[in-house]
């Protein structure tokens, strides 16, 4: 199934803020993390993710350190910011309206048919 580019652009900053809630990684670590969360259905590419860490980390919302990664090669981690934690807050509340939103939409409609829910 693809998903919308429009529908990855809006869950992008929400969904890296989330995952760097459990802990600081490294882009290709939360790369894996997308694609782990969302059972493969979201491939994101480097060009993709690293231009939004760049600019949530303009934005004060992660800090980025280098380290050393376990072949001793250095990586870039990231981290939330107190700011990171509360834009995620904010994130979350609206996410959750527009699910709510979207739910009571579709559970008044009737079930798709197989086919036509991978359309």
């Amino acid at each position: 199934m693809r998903i919308d580019k429009d529908l990855v652009a809006a869950s992008a900053t929400p969904l890296v803020l989330g995952i760097l809630a459990d802990g600081d990684l490294h882009g290709y670590a939360i790369l894996k993390r997308v694609d782990e969360l969302s059972g493969g259905r979201m491939q994101w590419t480097d060009g993709m993710l690293y231009p939004l860490l760049h600019r949530l980390e303009r934005n004060g919302l992660v800090r980025a350190t280098w380290g050393l990664s376990e072949a001793g090669r250095r990586r870039k981690h990231y981290a939330l910011t107190p700011a990171g934690q509360e834009a995620l807050a904010q994130r979350r509340a609206q996410w959750e309206v527009v699910s709510d939103a979207l739910h009571q939409v579709w559970s008044a409609l009737p079930a798709p048919r197989a086919a036509e829910a991978w359309a």
